[in-house]
């Protein structure tokens, strides 16, 4: 069986302790992981530290030429990743080249790195002095990304934190972990030098090692808000820089004006593409007014269509959930809905796929009549349930969703440009999508939300991630003439 390395020092390194990396489709083990902790996050430190001295140095021209030779591989190899993704998630190929190409897009970004890190000049703002700024690099930093998007999400931290010129430690998940491995060689066949990209694979332990040790100046992390809030907390209180993007519960609400059709079929695959695995899933849908009970027909029709299967299938739209435990939390999810009073439209417990008894599948549910106080309201299920909830108007509707603790992304569905100015105006959420139902920023923009989705205030990628990966320094500088005397004062300096 294949036991999937560490990556340190431009090598793969072997480890004693290993857990299982299972095929959800088939519900067996297919490799082992190792699992590292403090001497391993120890030794990619060091690695990355000795990297730095040199990577910092490295012209602008040579970080974007690596970058430039990175994209073209990973579009190359985009098949190759995405069937790897693929059988460690659960996800379908397509989906998985997906994330790919949106990752890919932070690459692109980075690209451009020359124009984006310009600084500004200001002269003779006193007698023969003049003041320039500028950003360097922070040093050693680390990213903790989620199962969701092995791909995608250290995507959105690695290649902006290289070609600023840091060195980057990745703890991916240990459910899907080949894709950083993948990635790590990619790298490696770009040009990067050995120990400015490292791989250490592990649990809590390598998490509490990253969060504590000296040598790291800044760690990036997306996941669950309780784990968001753990990692803020314990980086600060150990002097560093924190990017922690926590869960979400994103509505889509939809007026009685909007087409239903259209509305329907893009809600659909918000809410069940993915598995509903993703933190920008569509998890609630508010019908309002009159659009209540014929959107529920639309998406019952709609939900009952998709065709759940294994991901590397054809035709498939919506693989299994990544873990047994992932199936099981979600279909009592829905039984408990049912119990709270919900209406179970569309049940998709207990669904067995010909040949893969055995995987983790779940079809779509479909629950209508949920209030707020139902658990399937305020709990992120991360799994392909929609929950409906009735207002009567745009502003009860705005109203609930500003009352929610979450504000990551939401979506408005209508053909009114006032309403759609209204909401996106006096809505409490970091992410809005007009007629979009995943409004997932474009590279050049960045991506957070607002409460308790984004711990701190340091969101990802796009300018955000360009400040957080660097600190500016502003340079005063005079150059006096030959024999010229200038006068020093024992006053606080002013300009004159």
């Amino acid at each position: 069986m294949t036991t999937i390395p560490h990556w340190i020092n431009g090598s793969p390194l072997p480890g004693s302790s290993t857990a299982p990396v299972f095929n959800p489709a088939t519900g067996t083990e297919q490799a082992r992981v190792v699992l590292g902790g403090a001497a391993e996050v120890d030794a990619a430190v060091q690695a990355a530290a000795a990297a730095f001295e040199t990577w910092q140095d490295s012209s602008l021209s040579q970080r974007v030429q690596v970058m430039f030779a990175f994209r073209q591989l990973l579009v190359d190899h985009e098949e190759e990743l995405g069937r790897i993704i693929s059988a460690e998630h659960g996800k379908t190929v397509d989906d998985a080249r997906g994330e790919i190409t949106r990752g890919r897009e932070v690459v692109e970004y980075v690209c451009g790195l020359g124009d984006v890190l310009k600084g500004s000049f200001s002269d003779q703002v006193s007698r023969g002095i003049d003041v320039h700024n500028f950003r360097q690099p922070l040093g050693v930093v680390a990213g903790i990304t989620p199962f969701n998007f092995p791909a995608m999400v250290p995507l959105w931290m690695h290649p902006v934190a290289i070609a600023t010129g840091n060195t980057f430690i990745l703890k991916p998940s240990e459910r899907d972990p080949s894709a950083a491995n993948f990635v790590a060689e990619l790298y490696q066949k770009a040009g990067l030098p050995d120990g400015v990209f490292n791989v250490v694979h592990g649990g809590k332990d390598a998490v509490d090692a990253l969060l504590t040790h000296p040598g790291i100046e800044a760690v990036s992390f997306v996941g669950s808000t309780p784990i968001a809030k753990y990692v803020h907390e314990q980086a600060t209180s150990h002097g560093k820089r924190v990017q922690a993007l926590g869960g979400a519960k994103n509505h889509a609400v939809v007026l009685p004006d909007a087409d239903l059709e259209f509305a329907a079929n893009h809600i659909t695959a918000g809410a069940y593409g993915s598995a509903g695995e993703r933190c920008m899933a569509v998890s609630v849908a508010v019908a309002v007014g009159d659009a209540a009970d014929a959107l529920v027909a639309v998406l019952e029709r709609k939900a009952n269509e998709v065709k759940v299967g294994p991901g590397d299938a054809p035709g498939t739209d919506m693989g299994p959930l990544v873990t047994k435990a992932a199936q099981e939390r979600v279909e009592n999810a829905v039984g408990t809905a049912a119990t709270q009073g919900a209406t179970v439209v569309v049940d998709g417990r207990g669904l067995k796929v010909d040949g893969h008894e055995d995987g983790f599948f779940t079809g779509p549910s479909l629950l209508d009549h949920v209030t707020t106080e139902m658990d399937a309201y305020q709990e992120e299920l991360f799994g392909p349930v929609l929950a409906v909830v009735r207002a009567e108007s745009l502003d009860q509707a705005i109203d609930l969703i500003n009352a929610n603790p979450y504000g990551n992304g939401t979506a408005l569905f209508t053909a009114s440009g006032e309403a759609a100015r209204r909401f996106q105006r006096r809505i409490k959420v970091g992410m809005i999508g007009i007629n979009v139902p995943v409004p997932v920023p474009m590279s050049y923009y960045s991506f957070g939300g607002w409460k308790d989705s984004l711990i701190g205030d340091s969101p990802v990628h796009g300018p955000e991630g360009i400040r957080f990966y660097t600190r500016p320094k502003v340079v005063t500088t005079r150059w006096p003439e030959p024999r010229q005397q200038v006068a020093a004062g024992f006053t606080f300096p002013t300009s004159s």
